[in-house]
């Protein structure tokens, strides 16, 4: 069971700090999602906690932003963008913070290509990329208590030190 004052991640809302525990036969988690403008309280039943999860160690969040350049893109394609859009909303709800980052490096890398080409990249590459971007960022910087565009520095520090080896 989760403490009031834990940081979790809900499949739906995010990184969310668990704000309250009310008892009871149906007892229930109240979660306050973070890294929203004007955040709304959730209550979550605890009965389905097994669907959250904790968010990840600073040493974790370390380990993922230094492996970032090294780290594989996922080669899942579909033939529409539809199901490939539902695919990776899917992982990105369900899976971890890595996966998260990992779908990031993705479609940063597919919109490249695509404008290498010189075409236009399907609005669906920027949505599945902003809504993975916001995920891995939210919960990076509470596991390392910075800022989101602290965050990014870093990742921007891993990879140009990458370039310059």
């Amino acid at each position: 069971m989760y403490e009031v004052g834990d940081y979790i991640v809900h499949p739906g809302q995010g990184v969310c700090k668990v704000e309250g525990i009310k008892d009871g036969p149906h007892a229930v988690y109240e979660l306050l999602p973070v890294g929203e403008r004007h955040p709304m309280r959730i209550s979550y039943p605890v009965s389905s906690e097994d669907k959250l999860r904790p968010i990840l160690s600073a040493n974790e969040a370390k380990e993922i932003i230094d492996q970032y350049p090294s780290m594989d893109v996922e080669e899942f394609s579909e033939r529409s963008n539809a199901l490939q859009e539902e695919h990776f909303k899917n992982e990105i709800k369900r899976g971890t913070c890595r996966d998260s980052v990992r779908i990031v490096k993705t479609f940063r890398q597919r919109i490249a290509q695509t404008r290498a080409q010189n075409k236009k990249p399907p609005v669906v590459y920027e949505r599945i990329l902003k809504q993975a971007s916001k995920r891995s960022l939210d919960e990076l910087s509470v596991a390392l208590d910075m800022t989101p565009d602290d965050v990014l520095g870093l990742f921007e520090d891993t990879t140009a030190n990458e370039h310059d080896n």
